[in-house]
């Protein structure tokens, strides 16, 4: 469940930060081309959040191990 949960929080905070941006791009009174610099990519959205999936997940997949070993070297408290 912790896992779940992990990523879950890295796309909450992706998607929060595309709010941001988006929010920035309104107030600026710029649209959203000109301030993100998307350069025509209407899947520019997409695609950060689905980055911040692959590196949630790889993340998990390769430091989870190494993050259980430290946990165990400090032993019970």
């Amino acid at each position: 469940m912790l896992a779940f949960l992990v990523v879950c929080i890295v796309l909450a905070i992706s998607a929060t930060c595309e709010f941001v941006e988006w929010g920035a791009a309104l107030a600026l009174g710029q649209g959203a081309e000109a301030f993100l610099g998307t350069q025509g990519d209407v899947w520019d959205t997409q695609s950060d959040m689905f980055f911040a999936l692959i590196g949630g997940l790889a993340a998990l997949a390769f430091f989870s191990r190494l993050h259980d070993r430290q946990i165990e070297r400090i032993g019970p408290t």
